[in-house]
């Protein structure tokens, strides 16, 4: 199952601002889709956005375009948090996005050709998050056969040969 694709990139800035939000902000998604999180104690942060599908940027280039954070990521950080006006851009770097191009969603428990074979992927930027949840899960089926705690067959290889 699956095919052959190449994985969108993302910018991802760093900027400082000794008057941002204190260390009890948490990683902040805003709802235009702008995300940012603290970068240690001294005043500096991360953050980005994805754009739209159609402007993806070209996967073939990893260069940063400043003009993204510029024109889309700052306006929207600075209207979210009215101190991030007067952020001073530090540096960015890009990086492939990886993720599971049939739904976006994890596929979770046994493969469905490979006896013994347990899969955990397609996770994105989220995998860190879901770690627990997947790795009880996982144990469950490999241990007894089966979820307990949660029932996570949807998340399962099924849906991607059956195009569900």
């Amino acid at each position: 199952f699956g095919g052959a694709c190449v994985p969108p990139h993302r910018y991802v800035y760093s900027w400082h601002c000794p008057d941002g939000p204190g260390f009890s902000c948490p990683f902040l998604i805003d709802t235009t889709g702008a995300y940012f999180r603290r970068d240690g104690i001294a005043g500096n942060y991360l953050g980005g956005m994805s754009p739209p599908e159609e402007e993806e940027p070209d996967p073939g280039d990893l260069s940063v375009d400043d003009d993204f954070f510029q024109e889309q990521v700052w306006p929207r950080l600075a209207r979210r948090v009215p101190a991030f006006e007067s952020l001073r851009p530090r540096g960015a770097w890009a990086g492939y996005y990886d993720y599971n191009t049939f739904d976006r969603n994890v596929v979770l428990g046994p493969h469905p050709k490979l006896e013994n074979l347990f899969l955990a992927a397609g996770f994105s930027g989220h995998g860190l998050q879901h770690a627990p949840a997947a790795g009880r899960a996982l144990a469950e089926l490999v241990v007894k056969g089966q979820y307990e705690s949660l029932d996570l067959q949807r998340l399962g290889c099924r849906r991607l040969v059956e195009g569900e």
